[in-house]
């Protein structure tokens, strides 16, 4: 803004002088042109007559004229002597030494063969023009002389030029101290992002950067927010599969180190603290893998959906299920239509451990049923047992890891309670849910429901 103020307090200046030295030579012009026609056709009032003398030329024509300011009306008649005799319009010039007072600047004037010109002096410069006058036998010869004195119109320029500098110089502290405090309401956003960005650590990823507005400011704040969930759900996850893998595999290594330093010298006691501390470590083992598998649930890459036919994929289920224990399976309903919603694998993944559950809390020759269903929204695939069924308190809580609800709906099976946790996150990194309700005649039923995304 600096730059384009002097640039048109600049430019002002130049028209301002280009205007003044318009009308200057203007000015002469129009003069010389007065009395170059005066001499032309202009008569001698005394005689009646064409002028037949310079002087009585020079001297009627300049009786006649008016200076305007700043200029001077001259006529100069040859002598033999250095000076020319001179015939004055009478104007006070704001210099300090005029023309009619300066005898060796009407010398080089009159001696000029140029009829324009520019005269340098101490005194101020002066711009001329002249005509000169000789009659035939007419003596002695003159010269008519315009001289401007352009002090006072060069100095209106250069005092408009310094009151543009004297406004422009206001206007840029002016608007200085705006854009300053427009500029710092509009950048506070974003020195709030560098304050937070400076003051998270790991131990403190709550803060959070308040949005006001819908601009790109508020969207980079925005941008900034769900970056610190993200980051937030991540250390999250990191210190839960730090304390879960510390809190279950503390019994599991206890109980090894516990037989093993009682363990004797006899082969069958050896034989059974072998077996025992082999169990011990495929279920710490177990316990690792599950934990892993729920880390990278958090990944974007945990999930691959490609288009998969959902009664394949439900039969698939039914006939791996089919292993895990002697009961009265069934494969139930089974949606006939292609899904572009799930990766085939780990919904297999899901429904095998749901089965596994049920497996778990049912008896041989209990009926466990395994279908699927789907409409313009949604997919959902269930496995359904008829066991003791899930008490109110605990289906708040089986979902969680580690844990088994304050009632086992069964006897049966050892797990680490990490089995249904991984079943809700394979439904959420589908962007779905893990849902429990009775079964019609007791039991429980486990839904998978996910979002559909048919072409």
């Amino acid at each position: 803004m600096a730059v384009a103020l002097t640039s048109v307090a600049t430019t002002t200046r130049s028209i301002l002088l280009r205007e003044a030295e318009h009308r200057i030579n203007g000015l002469l012009a129009q003069e010389t042109g007065e009395f170059a026609n005066f001499e032309k056709r202009g008569v001698d009032p005394d005689t009646g007559r064409r002028f037949d003398d310079p002087a009585r030329l020079v001297r009627v024509f300049l009786e006649r004229q008016y200076a305007d300011p700043d200029e001077e009306l001259l006529g100069l008649v040859g002598r033999t002597d250095r000076d020319p005799a001179q015939f004055i319009q009478p104007r006070d010039i704001p210099v300090a030494v005029p023309l009619h007072e300066d005898a060796d600047a009407r010398r080089r004037i009159y001696d000029s063969p140029d009829a324009t010109g520019v005269l340098d002096r101490p005194s101020g410069e002066i711009r001329w023009a002249k005509v000169s006058v000789a009659r035939p036998g007419g003596e002695p010869e003159a010269a008519f002389v315009v001289a401007f004195h352009p002090a006072r119109e060069l100095r209106g320029a250069d005092d408009v030029f310094r009151v543009l500098l004297a406004i422009s110089a206001v206007a840029l502290l002016l608007t200085t101290g705006i854009g300053w405090v427009v500029a710092g309401r509009i950048l506070l956003p974003v020195r709030l992002v560098r304050t937070a960005a400076a003051e998270i650590t790991e131990q403190d990823l709550t803060r959070r950067i308040p949005v006001r507005g819908r601009d790109d400011v508020a969207a980079l704040a925005e941008t900034f927010n769900a970056m610190l969930d993200r980051l937030e759900r991540a250390f999250a996850a990191q210190r839960e599969f730090v304390d879960d893998a510390g809190h279950e595999l503390r019994t599991p290594i206890t109980i090894v180190r516990g037989h093993l330093e009682l363990m004797g010298d006899d082969p069958a006691e050896r034989e059974e603290t072998v077996r025992l501390v082999t169990d011990e470590l495929d279920r710490m083992s177990r316990i690792v893998e599950d934990l892993l598998l729920l880390a990278k649930a958090e990944r974007p890459d945990f999930v691959t959906p490609e288009p998969v036919q959902l009664a394949e994929l439900t039969a698939d289920v039914y006939v791996k299920a089919r292993t895990l224990g002697e009961r009265d399976w069934q494969l139930a309903e089974v949606a006939d239509r292609e899904t572009h919603a799930v990766d085939p694998q780990r919904i297999t993944q899901a429904m095998v451990q749901l089965a596994q559950n049920a497996v778990q809390h049912t008896t041989a020759g209990q009926t466990i049923r395994i279908g699927s269903r789907a409409d313009d929204t949604h997919v959902e695939l269930y496995v359904a047992d008829s066991g003791p069924g899930v008490q109110p308190q605990d289906a708040e809580v089986i979902f969680e890891r580690f844990r088994r609800g304050t009632a086992r709906r069964g006897a049966r099976g050892s797990g680490a309670g990490l089995g249904l946790s991984i079943v809700r996150a394979i439904a959420e990194a589908h962007g779905g849910r893990v849902r429990l309700h009775d079964t019609e005649g007791g039991g429980a039923t486990f839904v998978l429901t996910l979002e559909e995304a048919r072409t």
